[in-house]
Parts: C-alpha cells; sequence; structure tokens
C-alpha cells in the first residue's frame, strides 16, 4: 500500500513541497529504508517516529517499509518530518483513511512519548501551503500563532499523536486558529533607553537623526568612554515601526533560524544585533556546511552594530561588502544556491587609534604613526565608502554631564523620522521595482538620484571643490548626495542647497583625516 503526504523543506528562507511517499509490503523481510537524499537528522527520525507510535498506544505490523522523500534530488534536513511519518504509517496500517489525509500539510517533530514539539521555518511553510492550495496545515501546538499569520490558510495546532488520530478519523473536532493579525504594528515601540538620556553629544545625536531618517550606514569614532555605544543602543527607539510585509519578513528570516519562541507569532520590532567582533565571517552573513542567515540578515529591516569596528576580523568585515551595497547576501554551494535579505542599517564604533586617546586631550595619546596607521587599515576603503557618515564623538565635557537640562527626546526625535521617511516612501514608490521594498534616500541610484538629487549651479560648484579638495570616490560622492537629500527632507526643502550640502560633507570624518 502507498500512502502519500505533503510536507516543504526549507531553501533558504522560502520553502518548497516535498512530498512523503510510504510503501507497505507485507512480503519480503520486514525492513525500513529512506530514500531522497535526506540528511542524518531526517534519518534519525525513524527511531523517535516509531517509540513515539509504540508509547502513543498505537501498535503496527511488521513489514517491508519504503519513505521517499520527492523531489529526490533536493537535501531536506531537519525533524520536521516526524509528524509526516507517522501519519503515514498509520494510514499504511489502517488506523487513518488516506483520504481523510489528502490535502493537508503537515511538519512537527515527535518526542520519545508521541508528543510534538516545536520545529523552525513554520512560517515560510504555511505561506507554501497556502499558495498550493492546501484543506490545511497541521503543526504542533506552539507554532500555530506563528503559522496563523498567514491569511486564508486554516492551521490547526496539535498537541499529541492520539490528538492527531482522533481529529483525522473525526472523532474529535479542533477549530482553526484565528489568523493572527498584528495589534498596534504602527504604536510598536521598543523598550529601549531614551535619547533624553543622553548629555551632550548634539552633533552626534544630529547625525544618528539624518542616519534613520533616510536608513543611512553610520560610524562613531571617539575615545573609550565617549557615549558611543551609549548612542547606538538607543537608535531603536526613534526607528520607525515596522510594516505588515516588513513585519513579515523579518518574521520569516527568525522562523528559519529557530528564534521564534513558542507561541509567538509576528516579530512587530525592528531587529538590533551586536555581535562580538570575535564573530567569524559564517556567522556574519550566514553560510555554513549546512547554510543558515547570518547577523547580516537577522537584522534585515532593523539595524545591525557592530561595536569596536577595527577589532573585527578583516575578512568577516570585506564579506560585507555585499550586502551593503546590494541588500542580500548570495551563498552559493555546489549543489544549490540561496539568497537571504539582508537590507539592514549599518551602525559601527571604534576607537581613533589602539589606545584610544588620540581626539581626546585630557589623555596623551602613546600611539605612534606607524600603529595608528596599521590599526586604520584594518578597515579597507571599500568598506569605508560603503558607511555613509564618518562622525566624531569627543569626550564629554564635565559641565554638560552635571547638566540638568533634559536632551532632545526620543520620542521627538521619533517623530521627525517617521515624517521624513514617509515623505521618501510616497516620493520612491513608483521606483520601487521589488515586492515589499520600501524606498529610502540610502536607496537612490542611477536616473532616480539624478532625478531628485538636482543642484543647482552653486551647489555643483561647491560639490566638485570637495571632491577634488578630499579626493572623494564616485561611491562618496554618491553617498554625499544622498545624505544631502535626506537632510533637506528633514528640513522639509525640496531643493538641495549649499548649506545641506556642507553638513553632508561634514558627515564624512574620515574623508577629511586623509587631507590632514
Amino acid at each position: 500500500m502507498i500512502v502519500s503526504l505533503a510536507c516543504a523543506a526549507l531553501a533558504g528562507v522560502e520553502a518548497f513541497r516535498v512530498d512523503l511517499e510510504l510503501d507497505l509490503s507485507r512480503q519480503g523481510m520486514p525492513s525500513f529504508s529512506l530514500v531522497g537524499l535526506a540528511d542524518n537528522a531526517v534519518r534519525e527520525g525513524r527511531e523517535r517516529v516509531f517509540s513515539a507510535l509504540r508509547n502513543a498506544g498505537f501498535k503496527l505490523a511488521s513489514a517491508k517499509i519504503t519513505v521517499n522523500l520527492s523531489p529526490a534530488d533536493r537535501r531536506k534536513d531537519g525533524s520536521a518530518y516526524d509528524f509526516a511519518l507517522a501519519l503515514a504509517l498509520l494510514s499504511a496500517n489502517g488506523i487513518i483513511s488516506p483520504e481523510n489525509l489528502r490535502g493537508y500539510f503537515i511538519a512537527g517533530e515527535l518526542s520519545l512519548s508521541g508528543d510534538l514539539t516545536p520545529v523552525n521555518g513554520i512560517l515560510p511553510m504555511a505561506v507554501l501551503a497556502r499558495k498550493e492550495g492546501a484543506r490545511g496545515l497541521l503543526v504542533p501546538f506552539q507554532n500555530a500563532p506563528e503559522a496563523a499569520i498567514v491569511e486564508g490558510l486554516a492551521v490547526y495546532g496539535i498537541h499529541n499523536l492520539k490528538e492527531a488520530v482522533d481529529f483525522l478519523n473525526g472523532e474529535k473536532e479542533l477549530k482553526a486558529w484565528a489568523t493572527q493579525m498584528p495589534v498596534g504594528l504602527e504604536n510598536a515601540m521598543p523598550f529601549a533607553p531614551d535619547f533624553s538620556e543622553v548629555k551632550g553629544q548634539e552633533h552626534a545625536k544630529r547625525a544618528i537623526e539624518i542616519a534613520a531618517a533616510g536608513s543611512h550606514n553610520l560610524l562613531f569614532l571617539g575615545p573609550p568612554g565617549s557615549g558611543k555605544t551609549m548612542l547606538a543602543q538607543r537608535i531603536p527607539s526613534i526607528l520607525p515601526p515596522l510594516t505588515f510585509d516588513e513585519a513579515l519578513e523579518v518574521t520569516t528570516i527568525h522562523s528559519v533560524s529557530g528564534l521564534i519562541q513558542p507561541g509567538f507569532g509576528l516579530v512587530i520590532e525592528r531587529p538590533f544585533r551586536s555581535p562580538h567582533h570575535t564573530i567569524s565571517d559564517i556567522g556574519l552573513v550566514g553560510g555554513g556546511a549546512y547554510p543558515r542567515p547570518g547577523e547580516v540578515s537577522l537584522a534585515h529591516r532593523g539595524v545591525l552594530f557592530l561595536d569596536e569596528l577595527a577589532e573585527f576580523k578583516k575578512q568577516a568585515l570585506e564579506v560585507l561588502r555585499q550586502p551593503l551595497e546590494d541588500g542580500h547576501v548570495t551563498i552559493t554551494r555546489s549543489s544549490q544556491s540561496l539568497s537571504y535579505p539582508a537590507r539592514i542599517m549599518l551602525v559601527a564604533a571604534m576607537n581613533p587609534c589602539p589606545c584610544g586617546y588620540m581626539t581626546d586631550p585630557r589623555h596623551n595619546c602613546t600611539c605612534t604613526p606607524i600603529a595608528i596607521q596599521r590599526y586604520r587599515s584594518r578597515l579597507s576603503g571599500p568598506l569605508l565608502d560603503r558607511i555613509d557618515m564618518h562622525i566624531e564623538v569627543p569626550a564629554v565635557p564635565y559641565d554638560e554631564l552635571a547638566s540638568k537640562k533634559p536632551g532632545l527626546s526620543s520620542a521627538e526625535m521619533r517623530e521627525r523620522i517617521i515624517k521624513t521617511r514617509k515623505l521618501q516612501k510616497e516620493r520612491y514608490t513608483k521606483q520601487a521595482s521589488a515586492k515589499n521594498f520600501n524606498p529610502t534616500n540610502a536607496d537612490l541610484s542611477g536616473h532616480a538620484l539624478e532625478k531628485y538629487c538636482k543642484l543647482e549651479a552653486d551647489g555643483h560648484k561647491f560639490l566638485k571643490q570637495a571632491v577634488q579638495t578630499l579626493g572623494l570616490s564616485a561611491r562618496a560622492y554618491t553617498r554625499i548626495l544622498r545624505i544631502s537629500r535626506t537632510i533637506a527632507d528633514l528640513a522639509e526643502v525640496d531643493q538641495i542647497k549649499i548649506e545641506h550640502l556642507a553638513e553632508a560633507v561634514s558627515c564624512r570624518t574620515l574623508d577629511r583625516e586623509r587631507m590632514i
């Protein structure tokens, strides 16, 4: 007897259909064979499934069993096939009618007691099930809120094998989970420290406002204790809320990575990832023997903060160049090529020299010019060109530290940023060619850059002088135009003026230092 069930496997952040076919024969010696390019986790599922069935009270007759995972030329991994294999065995033994299983997509891991445990990647599987016109999706109870984000799909949360059998045989009624539409996305705001707590550093806070308004990459340079990390940690408090489409993208990546806690659904806060400087290049951009998203993809639609930037391995930093430019990571293996979204706002911080005190008037720098040059050379020119803004963060004077005057609050900054982002969205809607793509000034290029960053004659003259004097690259020139557009938008001005260009050039500290 042959039984066929619908499952799903992951390829990057998308799912593809897998048909689990089981052939049970009473002829020949009892055996179990699993084919279809399955990895060890899938093969080990045999022992889990038979123990779970036995402990759940189901008795199976000895037989020759062959299981095929189709398409057989694509790799399958993970434990999400346990549930489907168990139901196929029960159906082949006459405990569940094959007709009752038809049309369902099935995913879940089994414990030895027969209880279902949650698995990763349920959201893309649910999207696939809806696309395939599935009758419903059977998943572990803890995964149901995540799967229920997908509209138009009946999602059934199952606790154990006994409950699944009773439901499929019509002996127990289960209600499909109601679609978990997001509530309060527009008002969602992460619990984060407020910028009103920051003493001084007005120039740095202005730079952060510009960066957040246009989604520009940002680098802080300053001595230890000047507040670089403190400033970066407060950036989530001023970012605009995720749209539903953006939240769906973020949730999908976190689902594939196993970062969705059981019982939770949509991710409604922009990610803020801060990996340690000892991270490998694979940990940063993704990949590995079994490719998984890296930190740059986990920060998609949010902030990737790299503290002590110069301490990161040079190779790890260099692999960031492609995702910073393209907004995605492409991982190619001999058998497959995967793409992970990576549209981030990069925020980095570093000391100006190895000892950290080169720009601090209160301490003597002990570094030699060669040591400083070697330290700075850890950051290549192409990488620095991809960081729009280089901002110096000086040590805070005592009078500012002791001041009782409250600083600009995150709520005020956030209101201006949301207004500016809305303006950009309205302006660039027609330019967006990709689905769910919400363009910002940081995305301007080609014809759009020429159209929306037009300069008057005096602006061209000023920028030409700046490019020639500072020896700016074509990429740096483009970034100055993008920053100028954002500064003009914050000022609610259509035409980019010299003062906007001047402020944008002042945000390229490292370019200016090259001429000193």
